[in-house]
């Protein structure tokens, strides 16, 4: 008998591994997403009494992060996804444990930059995706993982304002280092993909789509998009403190964590709807974004504070869903991990300009100042997107 008929068949990447992936990315950034926005409460034990150094601090794995997430991709692309994917996420476990037992500021930082250098678990991860799926079926996994993040966004700002009263923020995150090492154990009986496989319900054959955006507009949407949203997020905890006094730590947590909901409620629903015109979608959602924004500063009560919130959150979901799909077009026919990587360092470009915007909109002029400028930048981007349509449709009808 030849060696090809005693070939067994790949086995078909399918939902199992795409939810296995997406597990593990929620289970490893519980810590790196729900514990910055606690960096105010974090500082002042380090000797930064007036957490002056929150906003810039805020952004340092996101600096470090971009400036090496191209790197790992073009790593992952040559050497295998699947080791990269594990080296983030124990290069996480070693800069949680780095940041947790930190006893200054000088060492918390050093945490906080090796967490930029050896983390990049969602560009791995989304690297690892591109490496099996195509089109919609890779879109929905993107979709999916940005649910594991907004979930991470959700549960761990609630978790960790509950349990700040027996453990701080900052002492959290060396327990939460336990969970990175989880996902890398998880991680580490999955298969490497291989380029060609694909999803049980996405066809193998047929017309290869021309991608609705270029790469290089994929890649200005993507640090919009990041920037409008992101620049909000380093002083939303005092910003509550301010308009609602006498704030809980858990009920910041569930505000902070509200347009996270809202996009795990919808995501997938959002995704069915919009898949085929993405472009429409961004817009709406840059536009939601810029109204939700700019009505934090006019919420003079809970229930105005949630309201806007909400419909931050319905902008947040159209604009992650619809940039997804964009990505995925745009990854047909290129090597996975470069370009999730080079994605990602657009990404992180856009954190670290909203961390630097944030910290000195807020020194100059108070915690209203980050969701003002996110709500003007959102509301630009929102025109720069409708353009070229409105141009397409003024040209038809003449």
């Amino acid at each position: 008998m030849s060696g090809a008929a005693l070939r067994l068949p790949r086995p078909v990447f399918g939902r199992t591994q795409v939810h296995a992936v997406a597990g593990c990315y929620f289970v490893a950034s519980f810590a790196a997403l729900g514990l910055p926005p606690y960096l105010t409460e974090i500082l002042p034990e380090l000797g930064d009494r007036h957490a002056r150094w929150a906003g810039v601090l805020y952004v340092v794995p996101t600096v470090f992060g971009a400036l090496f997430a191209p790197l790992w991709g073009r790593l992952a692309d040559r050497f295998g996804r699947k080791r990269l994917l594990l080296r983030a996420q124990l290069g996480l476990a070693l800069s949680f444990l780095v940041a947790g037992w930190a006893d200054s500021l000088a060492t918390f930082t050093l945490a906080l930059i090796l967490q930029g250098i050896l983390g990049g678990t969602f560009a791995a991860s989304n690297g690892y995706l591109g490496a099996a799926l195509q089109g919609s079926a890779l879109s929905r996994a993107l979709t999916l993982m940005q649910g594991s993040a907004r979930a991470a966004l959700v549960l761990a700002p609630i978790v960790v304002g509950s349990l700040s009263g027996w453990l701080s923020p900052h002492r959290q995150y060396a327990v939460l280092a336990v969970l990175p090492l989880t996902a890398a154990l998880l991680l580490a009986a999955l298969p490497e993909p291989a380029a060609g496989e694909h999803h049980e319900s996405e066809p193998t054959t047929g017309p290869v789509r021309v991608p609705v955006v270029s790469l290089r507009t994929l890649y200005t949407l993507e640090f919009a998009f990041v920037f409008s949203t992101v620049v909000s997020f380093p002083y939303l905890i005092a910003f509550i403190d301010e308009q609602l006094p006498g704030t809980t730590p858990l009920l910041s947590g569930v505000l902070f964590a509200l347009p996270h909901l809202v996009y795990l409620i919808s995501a997938l629903a959002v995704h069915t709807a919009f898949r085929g015109r993405p472009r429409t979608g961004i817009a709406l959602g840059f536009g939601c974004i810029a109204l939700g924004l700019a009505g934090h500063g006019a919420a003079g009560s809970l229930a105005a504070l949630i309201a806007v919130r909400l419909l931050l959150g319905v902008g947040l979901t159209l604009g992650l869903v619809c940039l997804q799909v964009l990505a995925a077009e745009c990854a047909e026919g290129r090597a996975p991990g470069g370009m999730f990587g080079s994605l990602e360092f657009f990404s992180k470009a856009g954190a670290v300009a909203a961390g630097l915007a944030a910290a000195m909109g807020s020194a100059r002029f108070g915690p209203a100042a980050p969701v003002l400028t996110g709500s003007a930048a959102a509301a630009v981007a929102a025109l720069a997107t409708l353009l070229p349509s409105l141009n397409r449709r003024i040209r038809w009808s003449r």
